[in-house]
């Protein structure tokens, strides 16, 4: 809400008393001291201002990329009523409306998604998690797949037009993946000591898809502190899922929705 302004008459009585308190209140029980002289505020300096500005990105994070599944009909609007695996198989035909290439899933990867029925031991979809994480009012799908050498990739399905539309797609190897409010976020090892890589993913109503809004590399916390950290860790952990907690990689069961807590 937008903050009421006093009239004028009352501003300026305001301020004469102040004056009158400044005047008779210096070096009293709680009267007001000055703190000093606030500092100068300096405008950002441009270094190299002749040099001339890139025409392209360095390279692709995979940012903005999208997918419409094919083959899935989303009844009501509720990601809740899909099987993980049929969605993960049939993410295996989507194209995407660019190649950053970070769709892609090993081969060995891909011959596991195809046989989750058949061998669902070795199934590599992790069990869902779902959070309104566009603010329409509705859940978004979020899928864990387990890669080679620790690897996750995560994606984000929202429900669209009666299908299903790809919002995220990335892979790490993860410490953890969290969901915080309307952000989905990564955390990953670093080969510095002590610190770890944070990556949180919004939604952006004009891409519409999830984007790396905020990419930064911090101190690791307290409880999480222990062996230097390797960007391929040796173990992850296997909690029950839950909307609010860490996802970690878990094991599903083809054949039916594997669940998170609503």
């Amino acid at each position: 809400m937008r903050p009421h302004r006093a009239p004028a008459a009352a501003r300026t009585a305001v301020c004469a008393v102040a004056a009158l308190v400044l005047l008779s209140g210096c070096g009293t029980a709680g009267g007001l001291k000055s703190a000093g002289d606030a500092p100068s505020a300096v405008e950002p300096k441009a270094l190299w201002p002749k040099l001339p500005p890139a025409s392209s990105a360095p390279y692709d994070y995979g940012e903005g990329e999208t997918a419409k599944i094919p083959g899935i009909t989303v009844t009501g609007g509720d990601v809740r009523r899909l099987d993980p695996v049929t969605v993960a198989q049939a993410g295996l035909k989507a194209k995407t409306d660019r190649d950053s290439g970070l769709d892609e899933l090993p081969d060995g990867t891909v011959r596991q998604i195809k046989a989750c029925r058949s061998a669902p031991e070795d199934c590599p979809v992790l069990p869902p998690y779902y959070r309104d994480l566009t603010g329409d009012g509705r859940d978004e799908l979020v899928l864990g797949i387990r890669m080679p050498d620790q690897q996750l990739a995560v994606r984000v399905y929202m429900p669209d037009g009666g299908g299903l539309t790809r919002i995220m797609s990335t892979y790490d190897a993860v410490i953890s993946v969290e969901l915080a409010g309307r952000d989905l976020i990564m955390r990953a090892p670093s080969v510095i000591p002590g610190y770890e890589y944070r990556t949180a993913w919004s939604w952006d109503d004009r891409q519409r898809a999830m984007l790396p809004t905020r990419d930064e590399i911090l101190r690791t916390p307290e409880h999480r502190k222990g062996p230097r950290p390797k960007r391929t860790p040796k173990g992850t952990s296997t909690p029950t899922p839950s909307a609010d907690a860490t996802a970690s990689p878990e094991t599903s069961t083809p054949g039916g929705p594997a669940t998170g807590t609503p």
